[in-house]
């Protein structure tokens, strides 16, 4: 084999890249936290029109948008403003994002910067060959009735991320009201855990491969068939695969509504004595709690040691139209 075979051999086994982007400040918080969870093999980028917050990042990649119109000192909650700088910096965010196959859009709702940027880089990326996967951090209820303004940038957002369509992870505030015993650091690390092992478990399915593979050519097919869709995942005991299932689904934090015709991409990670009888019971059991969907795929991959645990990814598909702003609406 000539040196020109074996090089494009290589680029063809290389590895998928992936990155993961705060967008204002609670999205630059958010990937704060993930970089000191660990997220191996995944690059961190910091996106504000608040120069004073994005130093405080510990993330290399910074971005600052806005140096004229907003002159470093935040939008003040004006997506307006924040659509004009983000369309002054396009090329650049273009630039140092397209390269990445798959990337986490991290952003709060409700101000400014996360609000405007969140659906304008979703659109633009999905332009080029980057697959993005929006990660929107819903407000407390009590934000939403005591703040028009707020109320109005979410709705918007939402709007313009529902109607895109693809894959949309909407962690809700009022969910973490469970933990509300909690110190508020606790209750904030746990949302980041929850959002680490959301990115990390989509990440792995589609990074390494499995006897019965799902890869990020199979993820692209899915989402173009499945319309609006969600992530799930959960680890349990072997012992129970039908906890898993109930775990993966009813312990979440993130907001959405099933329709009538969902379906599901599915993985599912065990050791050496992960059997098929366990395997069955996990998508008979998932197959009636989506309500026996139009389309089911699945892939596995054991190790080659035995595991006490198994690790239940979904990508689940043909949510309701407005499946985000309606669970919004509906008390915790």
């Amino acid at each position: 084999m000539d040196a020109d075979s074996i090089e494009a051999w290589a680029s063809l086994t290389r590895q998928n890249a992936f990155a993961v982007v705060g967008l204002g400040g609670a999205g630059g918080d958010a990937v704060n936290d993930l970089v000191g969870l660990g997220i191996p093999g995944v690059h961190a980028f910091a996106v504000n029109t608040d120069a004073r917050h994005l130093q405080r990042i510990q993330v290399e990649e910074r971005i600052l948008l806005g140096k004229r119109q907003l002159d470093g000192k935040g939008s003040s909650g004006n997506r307006a403003l924040v659509l004009e700088a983000a369309e002054e910096g396009r090329e650049e965010l273009l630039r140092r994002l397209r390269r990445f196959e798959l990337v986490f859009l991290l952003a709060g709702l409700g101000g400014g910067t996360g609000s405007a940027l969140l659906p304008y880089l979703s659109t633009a990326l999905r332009e080029t060959s980057t697959l993005p996967i929006p990660v929107a951090f819903l407000p407390f209820q009590v934000e939403l009735e005591t703040n028009s303004d707020r109320r109005h940038n979410v709705d918007e957002t939402l709007q313009e991320l529902e109607e895109m369509g693809g894959l949309l992870l909407a962690l809700s505030n009022e969910k973490l009201r469970r933990f509300d015993s909690l110190p508020i650091n606790r209750v904030f690390h746990v949302r980041s855990t929850y959002l680490h092992s959301l990115v990390s478990s989509l990440v792995d399915m589609v990074e390494n491969p499995s006897q019965l593979n799902v890869d990020l050519s199979n993820l692209k097919g899915h989402l173009r068939d499945s319309g609006l869709s969600t992530l799930l995942c959960g680890e349990y005991h072997i012992s129970e695969p039908e906890r898993l299932v109930h775990q993966a689904m009813t312990e979440t934090l993130l907001d959405f509504h099933l329709s009538d015709s969902p379906s599901a991409l599915v993985h599912l990670d065990g050791g050496s004595n992960f059997t098929l009888r366990t395997l069955d019971r996990v998508l008979r059991t998932l197959r009636a709690r989506l309500g026996e969907p139009r389309r089911l795929i699945f892939g596995t991959r054991t190790r080659t040691e035995p595991r006490e645990v198994v690790r239940l990814t979904a990508v689940v598909g043909g949510l309701k139209p407005r499946t985000v702003r309606d669970a919004l609406a509906v008390p915790a």
